[in-house]
């Protein structure tokens, strides 16, 4: 009986690890989804780890450090873990917002169900076109593997090194270039039509150059928008990894 309530105890430790990740973070809420469907997940993947982990999970004396501790110590690692995929998709999503200023569209933002506030149109296209590339690779099963090197590597109990936050410094410039270099051709296109429109404007200053720059550019944006979508997966597929990566070097 008192295995079972230690193994128990483990299961609901390890899933403090899994549950930013699972709850918080793209592309997992992009979708809307029960909260007792994400606990379930979270507490079946987290019995998966403690079964594989036993020395990592229920070999470990919560006594000696306390049970605070533990949760403390859990949940910041979660989170460091979850930081990681959170700043892709909020590079896209910036993304998505410099190009709906840009084009107009920020005249007609959305409303994001999961995060009750406005998102960009574009960037939430971005976004499910990342998540649709996540979901169609290895990316699950790597994030898992991560999951569980991350036991391996930090037991339960133990402290997230310094090292993390350099880690993610590093990694939040690195991935917002790469986030612009998915919406690099939108950018391109309207910049070209910005400047042609400006010198039309000095040749033609009869001309309502605001008028016919939102049309221009609207325009413009629907043609060229699928294009750089469907030729970023290769730069999405490229973001996840460097993600994946870096969740690897902290844990």
């Amino acid at each position: 009986m008192a295995d079972l309530q230690h193994w128990l105890i483990s299961v609901l430790l390890v899933s403090l690890r899994l549950i930013p990740g699972l709850a918080f973070s793209p592309p997992f809420t992009l979708v809307p989804i029960p909260a007792t469907a994400r606990l379930i997940l979270s507490l079946s993947l987290s019995a998966w780890l403690v079964s594989g982990h036993p020395a990592q999970t229920t070999g470990v004396d919560f006594s000696a450090t306390g049970y605070f501790a533990v949760i403390s110590s859990e949940l910041i690692i979660g989170i460091a873990l979850a930081l990681a995929l959170q700043l892709a998709f909020a590079a896209l999503m910036t993304v998505g917002r410099t190009i709906d200023l840009q084009a107009g569209y920020a005249f007609a933002m959305i409303a994001d169900p999961a995060s009750a506030s406005q998102v960009p149109l574009i960037g939430m296209l971005f976004a499910y076109a990342a998540g649709v590339v996540f979901f169609t690779t290895s990316a699950p099963s790597d994030l898992l593997g991560i999951w569980s090197l991350s036991l391996d590597h930090l037991p339960l109990g133990a402290a997230l090194g310094n090292h993390a936050l350099t880690i993610l410094s590093a990694y939040i410039g690195a991935i917002f270039l790469m986030a612009f270099g998915a919406g690099g051709l939108v950018l391109v296109v309207l910049f070209l039509l910005d400047a042609t429109i400006a010198l039309m404007s000095r040749t033609l200053p009869q001309m309502n150059v605001l008028f016919l720059g939102f049309q221009v550019k609207t325009i413009a944006t629907l043609v060229v928008l699928p294009v750089a979508i469907g030729g970023s997966a290769a730069v999405y597929l490229r973001m996840f990894r460097f993600a994946l990566e870096t969740m690897t070097r902290m844990a």
